[in-house]
């Protein structure tokens, strides 16, 4: 069982041939509403690679948050922890796609409303297994999901994403902690870091990969060669990839190869969870463009 605790958000995606300057208006050349947040994004990429998916959060009860939970049950993953509030929106994210890049703002929304009680209430008695946590739901509840998976036995992965400094006790609780290249290099300089935490860093370095330490020797893990397309679910397909693989049971190597294949592949097609491949498509190299 794969436990994801985060946020679940709509991403208005806006597509254009440049990024605007500070105050400057120019023409958008696409425009979409898709489901997002980092914490969805990487359930429903763990659910595509074979994973029994369990998502902890909150939406609100509007039509977004209506759809979202529609929309998750037919990516088989389990909702029965996601809750509705009638006091906040769900969240939402500003995505502006240009230049084989994007730039996005979050609006928390519900996700602000997860609190530890909460992740405590629904966590607790959960299988164990591979627990996915990020960072936009408040620390509280990142850190309750951290600590009642430990209890359980479960595998911890932090996804530092958006980035912040990390306080000593989530280094202790995480067993894994998947920052990409800038986040790893901030990462290294906090006080709280220490060269035994090195062994448990996956860093993902985009187009050349992945890397990790295995017995104290740095190994990389190189990425297949594709065209990018749209950058945006890369990161949260490696992280679901990588909770997939390790909770059926591969080698850390083995999981990091698979998810760095899966997170390749997703860069090849526009959208985020839209471009996620499924396990038949990973093993396959099916072309999941044209979904």
């Amino acid at each position: 069982m794969i436990t994801v605790a985060g946020s679940l958000n709509i991403d208005l995606v806006t597509e254009a041939e440049r990024f605007p300057l500070p105050g400057e208006t120019i023409l958008g050349t696409g425009f979409s509403t898709v489901f997002g947040g980092k914490g969805a994004n990487q359930a429903v990429a763990a659910a595509r690679l074979g994973g029994q998916v369990k998502m902890t959060g909150k939406v609100g009860n509007d039509l977004y948050g209506e759809s979202y939970l529609e929309y998750l049950k037919k990516e088989r993953v389990d909702v029965s922890n996601v809750k509705p509030v009638t006091h906040l929106p769900t969240g939402t994210a500003s995505i502006v796609v240009a230049e084989q890049d994007n730039q996005i703002i979050v609006v928390a929304g519900a996700n602000g409303d997860v609190d530890g009680d909460f992740i405590k209430e629904e966590m607790t008695g959960s299988e164990k297994g591979v627990l996915l946590v990020q960072l936009e739901i408040p620390d509280e509840a990142v850190e309750a999901a951290m600590k009642t998976a430990k209890e359980n036995g479960s595998i911890v992965i932090l996804n530092p994403a958006p980035f912040k400094p990390l306080p000593a006790a989530w280094w202790e609780l995480a067993d894994y902690i998947t920052p990409n290249e800038h986040e790893a290099a901030a990462l290294k300089k906090e006080s709280n870091f220490h060269e035994a935490y090195r062994e448990k860093l996956i860093v993902t370095r985009g187009s050349e990969g992945a890397s990790f330490f295995e017995n104290g020797e740095e190994v990389m893990v190189p990425a297949p060669k594709v065209t990018p397309v749209d950058t945006t679910g890369a990161g949260d397909t490696f992280n679901g990839a990588l909770a997939a693989f390790l909770d059926q049971g591969l080698s850390l190597r083995q999981a990091v190869e698979k998810a760095v294949k899966a997170a390749s592949m997703s860069i090849a097609a526009l959208g985020a969870q839209s471009a996620m491949p499924t396990l038949e498509q990973l093993e396959g190299g099916t072309d999941h463009a044209e979904k």
